[in-house]
């Protein structure tokens, strides 16, 4: 069933929708998720055909939301489809013009099922920062397509520097059987694995994500080769002995080749959008893998040698500082200098010694009392003359 509805708004559709939904007998609800598709008016028929095949395995409520012209009065017309033929799921059309087009988040938070994720996409072009923008601050999980941009590189540039828990791309997705692949050939037991190579098509992101994770997990160093493509043609490990290598020059069946093993053929086809999308839906937490490559793609993440070189400068860095701490001030009630018995016991040093204030005030009293005691003694011994003097002597003596 199709409804179209000119000049509405949100509290209309709604009302639209529960009524399409009793007239189709599908009053339950049976959705798990809102998918919010961000696209302009050439593409939205692909990708609205690719959201409704990925509802058939996960059923969901996809608003799609179209920026039209920005100098038209503001206008919002929508179109609700709901019980189409093998679909399970509810579309909803908005069509913003003028200035409802920076409103589209205020649009689409009424039209969200209640309790359930939300999951906004973006098949062509996608906000700079996407966790950042109206429609993404909705949404658990940030779907983007690299590969689709003018310049795709600079794009995924642009994504590793503002990368968000939640943020991924269909560039990501497409790794999935080749990661899958790769680690299945390193189930046998193979040699040390000393370098790698990765070639695809010129300006490929997917590539350039492989390439990033194989050097994450393997720490080899690992080189980029341009071919004629279709995508990702060959991934090569080189090791002591030999190589492993896996070649897919149609873009449908590739060769896994081992040194010293027949080769043997596997199905290796390039995947639908709907394939891709599907993929995305299966799991809404945050990617922990990609969210590793990411951030470390075009080298902007720091090497494990890197971190544990900074671990040691911070460390001896934290020791010096330590070697350089003052001595604690004394404790109220302390004595200020030590005992005789004590400095016998233990003799402080030479430099000790200079740098005690006590033992400075003490030499200076000590000195200061030298010319008074001389003083004193000059006068006992004058004294003792003069006495001596005045006795009388006795003649003959004894």
């Amino acid at each position: 069933m199709n409804l179209d509805l000119p000049h509405t708004r949100s509290s209309a559709i709604l009302t639209a929708l529960t009524d399409a939904r009793h007239r189709s007998g599908t009053a339950a609800l049976g959705m798990v998720l809102t998918l919010v598709v961000d696209v302009d008016e050439i593409d939205h028929h692909d990708a609205l055909r690719a959201a409704v095949a990925a509802a058939r395995e996960h059923p969901c409520r996809i608003v799609t939301v179209i920026r039209r012209a920005a100098s038209a009065p503001s206008r919002l017309d929508a179109e609700i489809r709901v019980g189409e033929e093998s679909s399970l799921a509810e579309v909803i059309v908005l069509r913003l013009y003028g200035e409802l087009r920076n409103q589209a988040d205020s649009i689409v938070l009424p039209l969200l099922l209640p309790d359930a994720p939300v999951l906004v996409w973006w098949p062509g072009q996608a906000p700079t920062i996407p966790s950042q923008s109206p429609l993404g601050l909705l949404a658990k999980r940030r779907v983007t397509d690299a590969a689709a941009a003018r310049n795709p590189m600079a794009v995924l540039k642009a994504r590793s520097q503002d990368h968000s828990p939640g943020d991924t791309d269909l560039a990501w997705t497409r790794l999935t059987p080749w990661r899958t692949l790769l680690a299945a050939a390193l189930d046998q037991p193979f040699d040390q694995i000393v370098a790698a190579e990765v070639g695809a098509a010129k300006n490929n992101p997917s590539a350039e994500l492989l390439a990033t994770w194989l050097e994450n997990q393997l720490h080899v160093p690992v080189e980029r080769k341009g071919t004629r493509g279709p995508g990702l043609t060959s991934v090569q490990l080189t090791t002591k002995h030999g190589n492993i290598t896996i070649s897919r020059p149609d873009g449908r069946l590739a060769t896994l080749e081992r040194t010293g093993q027949p080769d043997r053929a596997v199905a290796l086809p390039r995947r639908t959008t709907e394939e891709l999308l599907a993929e995305e839906l299966r799991r809404l937490d945050p990617d922990d893998i990609y969210n590793e490559t990411i951030r470390r793609v075009f080298g902007a993440g720091p090497a494990p040698s890197e971190v544990d070189a900074g671990l040691q400068t911070r460390q001896s860095t934290t020791a010096r500082a330590m070697r350089r701490k003052p001595p604690m001030p004394p404790s109220k009630g302390a004595p200020d200098s030590v005992t005789a018995g004590d400095a016998e016991k233990s003799p402080p040093s030479a430099g000790a010694a200079k740098r005690s204030p006590a033992k400075k005030t003490a030499r200076k009293h000590a000195t200061a009392k030298k010319p008074a005691a001389k003083k004193a003694r000059a006068k006992q011994a004058a004294s003792k003359a003069t006495a001596k003097k005045a006795s009388p002597r006795k003649k003959g003596g004894t």
